[in-house]
């Protein structure tokens, strides 16, 4: 493993770092934003069809933060690919957390719960 390759490999991944948790904090306050809208009309006491347009584009909004955060983890697991193919192997590069080995991150099952 060449120094230069583990300092490109730590550029690019503190600035993964820097992406997940700056679409992470983007869709926590729009889903804040959305979820002020109704509360702000009602509180005003007007009608339902009052906004309803701004709600779609900010819902759509939502999405389309939702479909950058999908597409930014998928980077992130193609760069563990990457990782390998560069001679660099296991190396922790700082995330925040510990993920869990890829088979059982994406074979999670949701379970019912009674009502």
């Amino acid at each position: 493993m060449s120094k230069q390759r583990r300092e490109a490999a730590n550029m690019v991944a503190q600035t993964l770092f820097a992406t997940e948790t700056a679409i992470d904090g983007a869709l926590a306050k729009a889903a804040q934003f959305v979820g002020t809208m109704p509360v702000a009309r009602q509180d005003a006491r007007l009608s339902a069809v009052v906004g309803q347009e701004a709600m779609d584009h900010a819902v759509n909004a939502l999405a389309a933060l939702n479909e950058a955060r999908r597409a930014v983890v998928a980077a992130h697991n193609a760069l563990f690919e990457v990782q390998g193919q560069i001679g660099l192997g296991a190396v922790n590069f700082g995330g925040l957390v510990d993920k869990p080995p890829y088979e059982q991150a994406s074979l999670r099952q949701l379970r019912s719960v009674a009502a």
